[in-house]
């Protein structure tokens, strides 16, 4: 009898243990916390004179939402803002921005970040806007470096004309490289705001074949790049999270040939020493002439691919739709990217960093505000609120 009671009350104490483990296990699903990460876009802005050659009304970009009914009338297009056409470097818009932001899940912006004739362009929307907003210690930030070349696109007095017109290279000397790195450092790393991986800042290069160019070479580039990360430690964190903007054309450069290596472009981004890559848009990358979730089942394909191809960190990226032709009139288009089906998108992205424990829950998405490529979370009049909700819906049950 006593054994019997013995074993009854073993039997009870591992039920106790098991059930005990499932609830830790359940708990520990329900409170992981996952870094959402939206690109900002810092073209809504009033106070930066920079901006009046490409937008003479003094409102940014949405002077090309606004007047795209008069551009192109009767145009399908005909989004408006529920928020109106706000100035995002206007601490006071910024703060309301930050608090739905992470209402709905949000909770880092990756500002895209240029530097153009010698120094910062569009830069308020984060200095004067952000950073000064009273509630900017609840939000995370990063800069991704559009490094691009500033052609007619922005202009839209100007943007039909194909005459190769550069008006800002974004190619830039070693000189000028290092003067942009500690400048960043000292200015932004340095912030409790900034987002760090493991103590290293994140930051993020979005044209590498134009950084290559400027600095004249990969063995140049290379050198920079482990010259800027070295510059990062002797600032006091303990490393650089250099991170690639990967799509087609950053992933294809003839200095490396294939018939001499399985995995060229893997090797590439070893040489250069990036340690981590994300997406920046699906128009990057595929066809978006298509329907949304036929294109998500090729981003789940493509997302295996890299996780298999590079020993670097990939961290998932949804985008939210593609139409560039408040711009330009016309346009590839991504189809049915309703909120549901972006839901769907970002339960992808969940689930891959869920299989992936081992590194930072960071998920990117485009974009907080990129209106003129119709890809973004603010609300409007067609979806109102509906791309926050499915944020929040996703990672915020």
């Amino acid at each position: 009898m006593m054994y019997q009671i013995k074993m009854l009350v073993v039997f009870g104490m591992l039920l106790l243990i098991a059930g005990n483990t499932v609830a830790q296990n359940r708990k520990q699903v329900v409170d992981k916390k996952y870094d959402v990460a939206a690109f900002l876009y810092p073209a809504y802005a009033s106070d930066d004179p920079r901006l009046r050659p490409f937008w003479p009304s003094g409102i940014g970009e949405w002077e090309t939402v606004t007047n795209m009914q008069q551009r192109f009338p009767g145009h399908y297009w005909n989004r408006k803002p529920v928020w109106g056409t706000v100035n995002e470097a206007d601490p006071a818009v910024m703060n309301m921005e930050i608090s739905e932001a992470t209402k709905h899940g949000i909770n880092v912006f990756i500002f895209d970040w240029y530097w153009y004739d010698g120094r910062p362009f569009m830069e308020t929307t984060l200095n004067n806007g952000f950073l000064k907003a009273d509630n900017a210690d609840k939000m995370k930030f990063y800069l991704m470096w559009a490094n691009h070349d500033v052609v007619n696109t922005w202009d839209t007095r100007l943007n039909k004309v194909e005459d190769g017109n550069v008006i800002w290279t974004g190619k830039v000397s070693r000189d000028e490289f290092e003067k942009i790195c500690k400048r960043n450092i000292e200015k932004y790393f340095k912030l409790p705001q900034y987002y760090k991986i493991d103590g290293n800042p994140v930051f993020m290069i979005y044209d590498v074949p134009q950084l290559i160019a400027g600095l004249g070479g990969i063995e140049q580039t290379a050198a920079a790049l482990k010259w800027f990360k070295d510059e990062t430690k002797r600032a006091g964190f303990p490393g650089l999270e250099l991170q690639l903007t990967m799509w087609s054309q950053n992933l294809n450069y003839s200095g490396f040939d294939g018939s001499k290596t399985k995995a060229p472009e893997n090797e590439f981004v070893k040489k250069l020493g990036f340690t981590s890559a994300t997406h920046y848009q699906f128009v990057h990358f595929l066809d978006v002439n298509n329907d949304y979730m036929d294109i998500m089942e090729k981003v789940k394909k493509e997302w295996a691919r890299i996780d298999t191809a590079f020993e670097l960190t990939y961290y998932p990226h949804v985008s939210i739709g593609w139409d560039n032709s408040p711009r330009l009139g016309k346009s590839a288009v991504m189809k049915n990217n309703t909120p549901a089906n972006f839901a769907k998108g970002l339960q992808m992205a969940k689930d891959y960093i869920d299989a992936h424990p081992r590194q930072a829950p960071l998920i990117t998405i485009n974009s907080w505000n990129e209106w003129t490529e119709t890809s973004y979370l603010e609300p409007d009049n067609v979806y109102g609120y509906g791309y926050l909700d499915a944020v929040k819906a996703v990672f915020m049950k």
